[in-house]
């Protein structure tokens, strides 16, 4: 799978159309020097301010075990799991990837995407949840307004999570 994930949301300040603006997640994954070391499962969705998902923009699992075996191991990530996770059809496309090395990610998000289009004006939240088996869990959220505009925003994690970075322009 692509380090670069097209899926859904935006973010802002003003009323400006969607069309053309740009919004881009960036997750770094630490390097932990640890004995048995297991690339972490990771959720990535946008949640509105009474915390209920909106969307869903990456869910990165071990998609090569056999009987999609790796879907097993997705209620690990608890928050999104109780959101929605249970509730979506796996693989989904354009969410769905493998799991990724220590490092940093981009997630691109198409704001003009049509799942989003009853997407009132607001303040929401861009949530990240990681677990790692032998391993911790963490959970960040980036806030964010809806419709699109300039915004920039970052959450540092402290052990499975290192910098969640949101970067908006219209």
């Amino acid at each position: 799978m692509r380090s670069l994930l097209t899926a859904v949301a935006a973010v802002g300040l003003a009323a400006a159309p969607a069309h053309g603006a740009e919004l881009r997640v960036s997750i770094e994954l630490p390097q932990l020097n640890v004995a048995e070391y297991h690339r972490p499962y990771l959720a990535a969705w946008i949640e509105n301010d009474r915390q209920e998902a909106v969307a869903n923009l990456a869910v990165w699992y071990d998609t090569k075990l056999r009987n999609e075996h790796g879907q097993r191991w997705l209620r690990d990530l608890r928050q999104w799991w109780r959101r929605g996770g249970r509730d979506l059809a796996l693989p989904a496309d354009g969410v769905s990837g493998a799991t990724r090395a220590p490092g940093h990610h981009q997630l691109l998000v198409d704001p003009a995407n049509p799942s989003l289009a009853g997407l009132q004006p607001g303040t929401y939240s861009v949530v990240v949840e990681v677990t790692r088996e032998a391993g911790g869990r963490e959970l960040v959220r980036v806030p964010m307004q809806w419709p699109p505009a300039a915004q920039s925003a970052s959450v540092s994690g402290s052990t499975e999570l290192g910098t969640v970075a949101l970067n908006a322009r219209p």
